[in-house]
């Protein structure tokens, strides 16, 4: 259970409680829900960023949450920030430069210009999500959490994104994935959490619990 500490003349808001499950290695988990229904909430008590109030959290590896791990810095630049997102992840510096140019032509950043060089404040939002995507990818995980990351960017990264994915799965890793494109949860997952006022409201195929929650909105 999870909630936000009471200051004096407020109440406690559990943002997730009663969550049980078990994910299992080759997994890709798509978790959808409402806007507040707890997604980013679990998927950062799972990265350990957020303690529980009640229950336990087991993990076989260490949990990788995009975005955070990267520790990206937005007043260095693009180049900087893929050798300190790299360190961050626990890659050497040779395995950095390995992978620099890949990492970069992943992103697609440079595509329109030499973004790479410019400070990270100066990328668009989609820009900035799409870099720490392919820092992210270019190793592999036990567990990465991913938060919308793969919303942004065009059909071609998208589908560059999934195929990464299933890499990562074939590699004996977990993936948490978190959209609001629903489409991109049941071409990327083969199972999704449906998370409701902090409850889970539905665990198993995608295909199934995609439909049943587009079932549910259309009704609310």
């Amino acid at each position: 259970m999870f909630s936000r500490r009471a200051t004096p003349g407020s109440r406690t808001v559990h943002a997730v409680k009663g969550v049980d499950f078990a994910a299992y290695r080759g997994e890709a988990i798509g978790l959808i829900g409402s806007n507040g229904s707890g997604k980013s909430t679990l998927l950062k008590a799972v990265a350990g960023l957020l303690p529980v109030t009640a229950g336990r959290i087991y993990t076989r590896g260490q949990p990788s949450l995009l975005g955070v791990n990267a520790a990206l810095m937005d007043d260095l630049t693009g180049e900087r920030n893929v050798i300190l997102g790299g360190l961050a992840m626990g890659m050497t510096r040779a395995e950095i430069e390995a992978r620099y140019d890949e990492i970069v032509e992943f992103s697609g950043i440079d595509e329109k210009g030499d973004f790479i060089s410019l400070p990270m404040r100066t990328y668009s939002s989609g820009m900035g999500a799409r870099l720490r995507f392919s820092i992210a990818a270019a190793r592999s995980h036990d567990v990465l959490l991913i938060d919308e990351a793969l919303s942004t960017g065009d059909a071609r990264f998208r589908r560059r994104s999934q195929e990464r994915i299933d890499e990562l799965r074939a590699e004996a890793g977990t993936v948490f994935l978190v959209s609001h494109s629903n489409a991109t949860i049941t071409e990327t997952c083969d199972r999704a959490l449906w998370l409701e006022a902090g409850t889970l409201r539905m665990d198993g195929p995608a295909s199934e619990v995609v439909a049943a929650y587009e079932a549910f909105t259309r009704k609310a």
